[in-house]
């Protein structure tokens, strides 16, 4: 068996993108020749990831991305396994390639994203690289673009909150400032007309049964359901919110000071609405050590 030297296993760890223990394992079984460690590595590498393929993906990253012009933009979630590997600079370059293809190729969905070509390859076949490089499963959750003859704003908490903002009048710091409150107040339209029929008329039903405890009139029952349905609208939409720079003021009139309107928003919350499994961190030692 030929020696595997240090050299050689950072080549074949630079011509990768994989583990050291992995490249020098690679080559003591291809007995030192680096084309068969690389294929090797090819084949492992295609197994673990086909594995990694059921495994849930609840960290990850919310991405944005604005055209030079303002006038288009994307936020997109691609998720990973672990915290670790959300904060690897692979997969946030892949993220940011990501909201630039949407924001310029307009494609319907994730799957039709996967396959726009780029650089001689595919999102897809990028995707899937990058998998084999990091050993983690890695899924473009969703995303949403914004194409406006006015102008965009976004804001990232961490990149675990995205928000993209259409608005019109008013300067950059005002769409900044919009980004920032929505991320931080989660409303979930702009305006109360915009809040989903099926919402209202549940919170409707509950603002009912509350007031009709109070056993009183039913004249002054409706007059109780209506404040309560004013005050919810007023807390789960943009313009009835307290802006969060100054609770004195209603968004609704702060932008009415500075002459702007928002047209729309998409706010991304990391991980929502994904169901995490858990399970015994001794066994998962256990089962790494086993597979191994």
């Amino acid at each position: 068996m030929a020696d595997v030297t240090a050299s050689m296993v950072k080549e074949l760890r630079e011509a990768t993108g994989l583990g050291m223990m992995e490249c020098k394992r690679a080559l003591e079984e291809a007995g030192g020749d680096m084309k068969a460690a690389a294929d090797l590595l090819r084949i492992k590498s295609g197994a673990r990831a086909t594995k990694a393929a059921g495994r849930v993906a609840a960290e990850g990253v919310v991405g944005a991305w604005i055209a030079a012009n303002g006038k288009v933009g994307a936020l997109v979630e691609v998720n990973c396994e672990t915290d670790f590997v959300s904060r690897n600079d692979d997969f946030r370059a892949f993220v940011g390639r990501l909201c630039q293809l949407v924001a310029e190729g307009d494609p319907a969905d994730p799957a039709a994203l996967s396959g726009i070509a780029v650089d001689g390859t595919t999102v897809e076949a990028m995707r899937q690289a990058l998998v084999q490089r990091i050993g983690e499963n890695i899924a473009v959750r969703r995303f949403v673009r914004f194409a406006t003859g006015d102008k965009l704003a976004h804001y990232l908490h961490r990149h675990r909150i995205g928000v993209l903002v259409d608005y019109a009048g008013g300067d950059e710091q005002l769409g900044k400032d919009i980004a920032m409150h929505v991320a931080a107040s989660r409303p979930l339209s702009v305006s109360r007309d915009q809040v989903p029929g099926d919402l209202l008329a549940k919170e409707r039903e509950i603002c009912a049964a509350q007031a009709a405890e109070s056993g009183k009139p039913a004249h002054i029952v409706e007059k109780m359901v209506e404040g309560r349905i004013d005050k919810y609208l007023a807390e789960v939409t943009l313009l009835g919110q307290p802006f969060v720079k100054d609770p004195n003021t209603s968004v609704e009139k702060l932008l009415a000071s500075k002459g702007a309107k928002v047209q729309r928003f998409a706010l991304f919350v990391l991980g929502e609405g994904i169901e995490k499994k858990s399970s015994d961190f001794a066994q998962e030692v256990m089962a790494a050590a086993n597979i191994r």
